[in-house]
């Protein structure tokens, strides 16, 4: 076996479970006589930034929620770092997906210092996230004050309080300025370099181009194509190759 993720349509897992962050097996969720997800095969190796793309209704939320334990599956199964998913895991890993709930009256620290509680945490890495995510100098004005890049950068600090070992972010470029595009970008590859391990969920394909490592494209609830980036797109044209396998997978 490889220790890689084998490229192709459906692809199937081919790193030993502990080698990856997450691995989904058959995973599938029905709403009703819906069926939303169907037989995904996820792999997310450590250290990397995992891009998921896919159009509106492809099932990537839906996923997400499921990793999360926001949705319960219908059929199929999921291990975190290797193991059973199980809530206990879920404490190694940060998200925003949908935005976390923020307190309009509270200040960004305020907000931030509220979510370090509620995760148990003593709130020394609040200064820290405000760092990282370009909130340091917001000051005591309030969130009902900010725009919406700013709260999409709110939204991403508090993902990353307690330095989790997987950050899992749903369109974190969603209202933000292309400087503020630009710094999330950079933020995003930095948390792989370190070694830890980003799921990035996003419509924007030249930003998953920019910095993501491995790449998995759902159209129709299934996961059509997966594989490192240099082989989903080995011209570097992943917007071709995008849309060619969403066209091809609605045949």
């Amino acid at each position: 076996m490889s220790d890689g993720i084998s490229a192709g349509r459906g692809a199937s897992l081919t790193g030993p479970p502990s080698a990856l962050v997450i691995e989904t097996r058959g995973l599938s969720r029905r709403f009703g006589r819906a069926t939303v997800v169907q037989g995904v095969d996820l792999a997310v190796r450590p250290g990397t930034v995992y891009g998921l793309l896919g159009p509106n209704g492809a099932g990537k939320s839906t996923t997400i929620k499921m990793i999360l334990g926001l949705l319960k599956p219908t059929a199929g199964g999921i291990d975190l770092f290797g193991e059973p998913w199980s809530r206990r895991s879920l404490g190694r890993l940060g998200a925003s997906v949908d935005g976390p709930s923020l307190f309009d009256h509270l200040s960004a620290a305020q907000n931030l210092q509220v979510h370090a509680h509620l995760l148990g945490l003593d709130g020394g890495g609040v200064d820290t996230a405000l760092d990282l995510v370009g909130l340091a100098s917001t000051g005591r004005k309030a969130v009902r004050n900010f725009s919406l890049g700013m709260k999409s950068r709110l939204a991403l600090g508090i993902s990353l309080l307690g330095e989790p070992e997987l950050v899992i972010a749903d369109e974190p470029q969603n209202g933000l300025d292309p400087e503020g595009i630009a710094d999330t970008r950079r933020l995003l590859r930095c948390i792989a370099d370190s070694g830890r391990t980003v799921v990035l969920s996003s419509h924007v394909l030249a930003e998953v181009a920019a910095v993501a490592d491995d790449v998995g494209v759902m159209v129709g609830g299934r996961l059509v194509h997966q594989g490192p980036l240099h082989e989903v797109a080995p011209d570097g044209d992943l917007e071709r190759q995008y849309f060619r396998l969403t066209a091809a997978a609605g045949r």
